[in-house]
């Protein structure tokens, strides 16, 4: 099996490292690699919140990326989902030969939870959408974040053994994406229980600190929390993240709302 591995907190962030490091078996926790080969592609500087932005009127530059001894990769100027475009397009296929395509897609490990309407503006989530969109499967892996300090080793290691159990019965199909979250991981304890969850749907509660510059403008910071919202639903990816459980939501890519759209074709069609 071959990986393209991406995120949106650029390919110097810790968070990628770390996941490369678990996916190739680097300190021997698992006996084997998860893969073959497992390529980073991923943003040259922080893309956090990027969306699923692409690039049309500029041009995505790359450069070759040694982020440490062990990961090398590549490093586009652009965002999330152009990574994803030019790598299945053109980077792979330079790499590995004519028509080739990683076997699967991991975006991540994310700076963050991922959970309920973050998902929107999550940069992971959407080169893992554009991904599973281009017939490749995918999965994006996000850690939430507390006030201590992160092992991104640790959680790392708990969101390959995730993917395993995913992989367990083969790969997902062609245009799946699932959204993993791992919860606050601070030491190297057991691995959280795994729960498969929908989205919390609920907004944000959005703040912003009013401020003034030096040269009297005024200007406003956001200072709301990712995890604040108007509302939890119970058994949803929020609530069960916050009760320190792993979570895993199958997301979709068509934004159709198939519920409605009989009443409107009756209201409009032939008019």
């Amino acid at each position: 099996m071959k990986i393209l591995l991406t995120n949106d907190d650029g390919v110097h962030a810790a968070g990628i490292a770390a996941m490369y490091d678990a996916l190739i078996d680097y300190d021997g926790h698992f006996g084997r690699p998860l893969a073959q080969s497992v390529y980073p592609i991923a943003p040259q500087t922080v893309q956090s919140a990027a969306s699923h932005g692409i690039t049309f009127h500029d041009p995505l530059m790359i450069t070759p990326a040694q982020v440490n001894e062990r990961m090398s990769g590549i490093a586009v100027d652009g965002r999330p989902a152009d990574c994803v475009k030019l790598a299945l397009t053109s980077l792979w296929p330079e790499r590995f030969g004519a028509g080739a395509r990683p076997d699967l897609v991991i975006s991540g490990m994310n700076m963050g939870a991922n959970a309920g309407i973050n998902v929107i503006y999550s940069g992971t989530v959407a080169a893992a959408i554009e991904a599973a969109f281009l017939g490749v499967p995918s999965i994006a892996v996000s850690l939430h974040l507390g006030r201590g300090t992160a092992r991104y080793d640790v959680a790392a290691r708990h969101a390959r053994r995730v993917i395993e159990r995913i992989l367990a019965a083969g790969l997902p199909a062609a245009h799946s994406v699932l959204s993993v979250n791992v919860p606050i991981t601070e030491d190297d304890g057991p691995m959280p229980p795994v729960r498969v969850a929908p989205m919390n749907t609920h907004s944000h509660v959005d703040s912003y600190d009013r401020r003034v510059s030096p040269s009297g403008r005024v200007y406003y910071w956001s200072d709301g929390g990712s995890l604040d919202f108007h509302a939890t639903t119970p058994g949803s990816d929020v609530e069960l993240l916050h009760r320190r459980t792993i979570t895993v939501t199958p997301l979709k890519y068509d934004l159709t709302d198939a519920d409605s759209i009989g009443a409107w074709r009756t209201r409009l069609d032939g008019g």
